[in-house]
């Protein structure tokens, strides 16, 4: 069985989301990449160095310079003719190209999967994460989506795949890249730190988030975050949102400040290997899921934590 796994790359390197997703297509069988970019090399050839790649495709065309899924998705079918399973981590970009894939190839797509139970047999999470649903794919051809905080990352050197050349059909004409809007930050990315600071509503302001959550993140060297609440009432952008409607992570330490833990956020984070919850409700349902809980006031508790950290 031959698996096609989509590589996530900023056109200099590869996300680690994608050696998430290699681990799941390893269990399928033989393992290819593709990856299409515009001066991708670089990445073509970190992707030839993962762990268990055999080829890895390079479509290197101004096309999929920025991963118009509309231009992608055909690249995809196209390679699809030798492949038996086409898979993506289930990121933003690929949560946008999976579905495309699967529409042109007319079969059904297994969604954010979290193990794989055998070639046509997956196991993915349903209602917010509280049931999880074992689901057998009939199609001849396979279209997957990976949970990347289920799988182990395969390793990033070892592998010693070939680098194939491929023609790009080109741009479909269908979308255009108008521009990005990006925050930039020193902290870790949500998606690959191993420590996050997370503030909720409680905190009552974004002037209160940045004072509280932020020194105590830098401390640690922690990535931010925030629930829902905190993100819809202005406190912070949206791209700091942790949930099933924001970012799924499962750091080594999750810090939970300020939030009741809403199902909806639970989703997104009950994964992590260590939760510490501070909120001044004892019955807040974060308490339920949390390894370690702090009952009293963030006011004083934070900037007393926060002092006592070098």
């Amino acid at each position: 069985m031959k698996t096609l796994v989509w590589v996530e790359h900023d056109n200099a390197s590869v996300k680690d989301a994608t050696l998430s997703a290699v681990s799941a297509a390893s269990q399928l069988g033989e393992v290819h990449l593709l990856v299409a970019g515009h001066n991708a090399r670089a990445v073509a050839d970190q992707g030839a160095a993962i762990a268990g790649v055999k080829r890895v495709y390079l479509a290197d065309d101004a096309a999929y310079a920025n991963a118009l899924p509309e231009n992608i998705a055909p690249l995809v079918v196209k390679l699809m003719a030798d492949h038996d399973a086409f898979v993506a981590p289930a990121t933003s970009n690929g949560k946008n190209i999976a579905p495309r894939v699967a529409a042109l190839l007319d079969v059904a797509q297994v969604s954010e999967i979290v193990t794989v139970e055998s070639a046509d047999t997956f196991k993915r999470p349903i209602y917010a994460g509280n049931a999880i649903a074992t689901v057998q794919a009939l199609d001849a051809k396979k279209v997957i989506t990976v949970r990347a905080t289920a799988f182990a990352k395969a390793a990033a050197q070892g592998g010693q795949g070939t680098v194939e050349p491929i023609a790009g059909i080109g741009d479909a004409g269908l979308s255009r890249f108008v521009g990005a809007d990006i925050s930039v930050s020193e902290r870790p990315e949500l998606t690959s730190a191993k420590v996050i600071v997370s503030g909720g509503r409680a905190l009552g302001s974004g002037e209160k988030f940045r004072e509280l959550i932020e020194p105590l993140a830098d401390r640690l060297g922690a990535g931010v975050g925030a629930s829902r609440a905190a993100v819809d009432a202005g406190y912070v952008p949206n791209d700091y949102q942790v949930g099933q409607t924001g970012k799924i992570v499962a750091p080594e330490v999750y810090i939970a400040i300020g939030i009741s833990g809403a199902i909806q956020h639970l989703a997104g984070m009950k994964d992590s290997k260590t939760i510490i919850a501070i909120n001044k409700d004892e019955d807040a349902p974060i308490f339920q899921i949390a390894d370690i809980g702090l009952v009293g006031d963030l006011f004083k508790i934070l900037p007393e934590l926060t002092s006592k950290l070098r």
